[in-house]
């Protein structure tokens, strides 16, 4: 498998509403419609990525083309935004306007396990086989989702950097706990003044507050501009503020039902989920594929190593992919 190509790569965007909230989804590769409708011409597997928070899917962009030149073009690789996470364009509100609600707490953690898992039930159909590729919290929806659908076809799930127990107690988790548990609503008056700057002022500050990296992803910057609105950074804090209280104990029984789907993948200084974190996981799940970072990739890779993070991937998954 080629880990990139110079062929312009084929990228559908859409926004549509997900459980009555507004969901950004890109699409990579030809396919368009994976539902039943079309089952003639579908593949037999698709490549979904589950973000970490900020659930923006515009961060995955250049992974998704790199993932998908990686595997020859031959899977479609989606990636779909967490609920009220992406700011929707002109005409579209951020909750859809209906007298129907389909989750009483879409924008919570537990909320965006049951907007995943509603998006496959209506979008793909149930003949096609999953690759569940997860970064962050991501991870912890993903098993989630394994959990309460245990129906769902998955293959493999690729699991990034998982923050799947001990969130508060992490290094970052016990700086941001307070923060985000009692003082989010302090950010957001000024984030509220910040969105009214022109967008190429908001590009700038973005590019100052990345200036440390020696590369930044360009879409990264792009995307970062949706974090001047007020309703996407209130969904995304409190979304965040759930994981804080609600990400405590791996849940070991799921992730020993499925231990031959996993695939983990920690960091070697992630301040999310720290380098014993690893160590207990791997002590207590030997026969895991429970793999370090020793490429000294950061948390938020996506931010500059989106297309080695694809090729590692891709990688990983050969043997897998030969036998289907």
């Amino acid at each position: 498998m080629r880990s990139g190509s110079e062929e312009p790569v084929p990228l559908h965007e859409e926004f549509i509403y997900c459980c009555g909230a507004a969901t950004h989804v890109l699409k990579c590769g030809p396919w368009k419609d994976l539902s039943k409708d079309e089952s003639k011409n579908l593949p037999r597997l698709l490549f979904m990525i589950i973000p970490g928070n900020p659930g923006l899917a515009g961060y995955y962009r250049t992974f998704i083309q790199a993932l998908y030149c990686g595997l020859n073009q031959q899977y479609p690789v989606w990636v779909v935004s967490h609920a009220g996470h992406c700011k929707p364009p002109s005409g579209m509100e951020m909750i859809e306007d209906t007298d129907i609600k389909e989750l009483e707490d879409v924008f919570g953690l537990s909320g965006q396990v049951e907007h995943k898992l509603n998006f496959l039930k209506k979008n793909v159909s149930k003949d096609i086989k999953l690759v569940l590729i997860a970064h962050s919290i991501g991870c912890y929806i993903t098993l989630e989702m394994m959990k309460r659908a245990s129906e769902l076809q998955v293959l493999r799930s690729v699991l990034l950097f998982p923050t799947i127990e001990r969130m508060a107690q992490s290094p970052q988790g016990k700086l941001m706990t307070p923060l985000l548990c009692k003082l989010r609503y302090a950010l957001y008056m000024p984030v509220y003044l910040l969105s009214f700057l022109p967008e190429g002022v908001k590009a700038s500050l973005v590019r100052f507050a990345l200036r440390g990296m020696k590369t930044c992803d360009e879409s990264s910057i792009t995307t970062s501009v949706n974090l001047f609105s007020v309703d996407c950074i209130a969904n995304i804090l409190y979304m965040a503020s759930q994981e804080m209280m609600k990400v405590v104990e791996r849940d070991s029984t799921t992730i020993k039902q499925n231990l031959k789907k996993l695939i983990f993948y920690y960091g070697t200084g992630d301040s999310w989920c720290p380098q014993h974190y690893y160590d207990e996981i791997k002590m207590d799940f030997p026969d895991g594929d429970i793999r370090l970072c020793e490429k000294g990739l950061r948390h938020a890779f996506v931010l500059d190593a989106s297309k080695e993070m694809a090729a590692m991937i891709t990688d990983w998954l050969q043997d897998d992919l030969t036998k289907l």
